[in-house]
């Protein structure tokens, strides 16, 4: 009798057990499947077959590249996916390479790496969760060579794209295309933002929900059939043909959408129900549920590391839970389902993006049913008619585009609205759990007891606290913005900004990608002061999209740097904020631009510390300042200049500074070797302890009553697909052996 009791605990201990080991395993194999270091930085001869569709600018085209498996090709990368950039040289356009061709070439590649900041975003989850083995770029683009023209299914999707671009003749056409085919390579950042603003990503790009919706439009298809001609019930039962019709429509679109990760899932997930549905037993729905979810599961566990799983599976149960019978007629039940999903989803939206959007469920109310009942069938449509016959897929792509280009405006300007979207701050990691339940409180029947209550449970997710530094403290974070600078100052109501981080010829902006989501994860609403060291790409690139995304009161360049500013730093200015004292110490009156030796040089007092944030200066300067005035260099807390490079760093200015803790801003794997080891050494030797962007990521120092306290994001923010090796020191590059402080090996 006790072991009949305990069986289900032994029961669901053993499936626990074997669930954790399974998904153990699959991230052990795809955590193993990354680029050996020994092969980072070496030209490899790689051939392989292009997988997608690839997407091209102005001076690149990018591609992912399954490599052959075969014996020709490094075995570390037989059957593996990378990710392959293939620039201009010399101003001449990279070779065309269209999706499904098989191309050999030289390749520099390196392990999947991403910075690490405060924020949503985690490329490196992301490159595990695709089990992306590297990235690279092509090497000596003369000896490339294509092996086989283009063939197979993203051969025929390029082809379509085409063919839908040919026969619309409108820059509207980018949509149809994404709504088709799942091709979003023509949509603009401000395309995307728009959607964001308004909650319709998950409708423009091929998803989950579109695979539903077409599963269903074939489903229904059959079942007319079967009213139609009845005699074909005694062959196969009506429910049962609806529920194979449907899986067939599923795995057609997933087909055509090039069988992205969400398609998979969400076909998989109605091949289970269409299963449960087969055997013609009574199950509930979240029955079904259950099976879908444990065999999206076993079938692909890495995907419980994307957003979208989430969010689709607590969509469905919500709706279920919430809204089971469906009564009340068509536009209540849509009104109905709208708001559940708007209570239900919020919490994870605003834990796993940071923000929230105010015209969402607006917006919804007019995109679900117009999109996915006239424009999304239109185009599916005209993909059908094309695919039959060349040409005859051209009204309805057309009817589609004037269908989705009549809503689309009123979207832009909805979009535009101060009201459109809040971004809110990095919340604590209870903020979720207890959000999640208000939001089942407050979706309790009506009667339930305590509702206006529960809606103060959601305050540590939508206003949670930012812990700013205290009257007379300060608190430095320098951002991991790849080679550059960006470094945010925070008082206790004030926040500076000193420097942007790079941007690139080749669209990469990392004021853009990095430093504006981070401000915004960060809780910064405004900057105080901002201030562009000089105007070199990699401290000056970013100050571009920061002043598009965040009101700027003042900002600060030297005399004579092109980038646009309000007013000039020079030696001798002050001001202060919260009990904080700013001044610079460099560059002086009618002191020339010289680029990095004109940087701003900036100087932080509080009542407990003090730092100095230095730019790119070389020896030079910092010998200048050594002799000028040796007292203003003291300091608790240094930024070292130019990145650590061994045309800096002083032994008379370190000694000067007497830092307790240096930091310095580089990008892995950097071309420039920095930081130089010598200049390291030189500021272990002094007693300092140097961290670095690069192993550590962003960088955290609170100058307060106990003194300079360091935390690394990489270390308090630990994850199992950090790319970073960590040692014991973590991002610190010094120890002390036995005889004395060195930099670490």
């Amino acid at each position: 009798m006790h072991v009949r009791a305990c069986l289900p605990w032994i029961v669901l201990a053993a499936v626990s057990t074997s669930g954790f080991a399974l998904a153990g395993w699959h991230a052990a194999d795809a955590l193993g499947a990354r680029l050996p270091a020994s092969l980072e930085g070496q030209d490899l001869r790689i051939r392989g077959r292009v997988v997608d569709l690839p997407d091209r600018d102005a001076r690149r085209v990018q591609f992912l590249l399954r490599v052959d498996d075969d014996a020709s090709q490094v075995g570390a990368l037989r059957g593996r996916v990378l990710r392959i950039a293939w620039y201009d040289g010399g101003g001449a356009q990279p070779r065309p390479v269209a999706a499904g061709s098989h191309w050999e070439f030289d390749a520099r590649l390196r392990a999947p790496r991403g910075l690490r900041n405060p924020g949503w975003f985690d490329s490196e989850r992301h490159a595990l969760a695709n089990r992306l083995t590297a990235a690279g770029y092509v090497r000596n683009a003369s000896s490339a060579r294509e092996v086989a023209a283009p063939k197979g299914l993203q051969a025929w999707r390029a082809d379509m794209a085409d063919r839908i671009d040919h026969a619309i003749d409108a820059p509207i056409s980018r949509f149809i295309r994404a709504l088709a085919l799942g091709d979003t390579r023509g949509l603009s950042d401000d395309d995307w933002a728009t959607l964001r603003a308004t909650g319709l990503t998950h409708l423009i790009a091929i998803s989950g929900f579109h695979v539903g919706l077409v599963a269903g439009f074939f489903a229904l298809a059959v079942s007319l059939v079967w009213r139609f001609v009845p005699a074909l019930a005694h062959r196969v039962p009506r429910p049962i043909a609806m529920a194979l019709a449907a899986v067939a429509g599923a795995v057609l679109y997933t087909a055509v959408a090039g069988f992205a990760l969400p398609t998979v899932r969400t076909t998989l997930m109605i091949a289970v129900v269409a299963a449960v549905r087969c055997t013609r037993r009574a199950h509930s729905s979240f029955d079904a549920l259950s099976l879908a979810v444990i065999a999206m599961v076993l079938v692909a566990p890495l995907s419980l590391l994307g957003a979208g799983f989430w969010l689709s599976v607590c969509g469905v149960a919500w709706l279920l839970w919430c809204l089971p019978n469906g009564d009340g007629g068509v536009l209540r039940s849509f009104a109905s389902a709208q708001a559940v999903a708007t209570v239900g989803l919020l919490p994870l939206t605003v834990a796993l993006f940071g923000q929230a959007s105010l015209a969402g469920p607006v917006a919804n109310l007019v995109a679900i049913p117009w999109w996915s009942l006239v424009v999304v069938p239109l185009a599916l449509l005209g993909t059908g008619m094309e695919a039959m016959h060349v040409g005859l897929g051209e009204w309805p792509w057309r009817a589609a585009a004037f269908a989705f280009d009549a809503t689309w405006p009123a979207f832009e300007a909805l979009g535009e609205s101060r009201f459109a979207f809040a971004w809110l701050p990095e919340a604590r990691w209870f903020a979720l759990p207890m959000a999640a339940f208000a939001a089942f409180w407050c979706l309790l029947p009506r009667g339930v007891p305590g509702k206006p209550l529960a809606l103060l449970l959601w305050l540590p997710l939508l206003w949670p606290s930012r812990d700013l530094p205290p009257h007379g403290a300060f608190r430095i974070d320098v951002l991991d913005v790849g080679q550059g600078l960006s470094a945010l100052v925070r008082t206790a109501s004030h926040a500076i900004l000193f420097d942007m981080g790079p941007a690139s010829h080749d669209g990469y902006d990392a004021g853009e990608r990095a430093v504006v989501p981070a401000l915004r994860a960060l809780g910064v609403r405004a900057l105080d002061v901002a201030i562009i060291s000089h105007a070199d790409s990699d401290h000056a690139g970013g100050w571009h999209a920061v002043r598009r995304a965040l009101p700027i009161r003042d900002s600060h360049a030297p005399d004579g740097s092109p980038t646009p500013v309000a007013s000039r730093c020079i030696a001798g200015r002050t001001w202060q904020r919260d009990g904080v004292r700013f001044r610079y110490l460099h560059p002086t009156e009618h002191f020339p631009y010289l680029g990095n030796d004109a940087g701003c040089v900036l100087r932080i007092e509080g009542a407990h510390g003090s730092a100095l944030l230095t730019g790119d200066i070389g020896e030079v300067v910092e010998r200048t300042l050594v002799r000028r005035d040796p007292a203003a260099l003291r300091a608790d807390v240094v930024l070292i200049p130019h990145h650590g490079s061994e045309g800096s760093s002083d032994p008379a200015f370190i000694r000067a500074t007497g830092a307790r803790v240096a930091l310095v801003a580089t990008g892995a794997g950097n071309r420039f070797g920095h930081p130089r080891s010598e200049v390291v050494a030189r500021w272990c030797a002094a007693g300092a302890r140097v961290l670095e962007t690069a192993a550590g990521g962003a960088l955290r120092v609170d100058v307060g009553s106990d003194g300079p306290k360091t935390a690394a994001r990489r270390e308090t923010h630990a994850r199992l697909w950090d790319a970073a090796p960590r040692s014991g020191h973590g991002a610190g590059l010094c120890y002390r052996r036995n005889d004395g402080p060195g930099p670490e090996e």
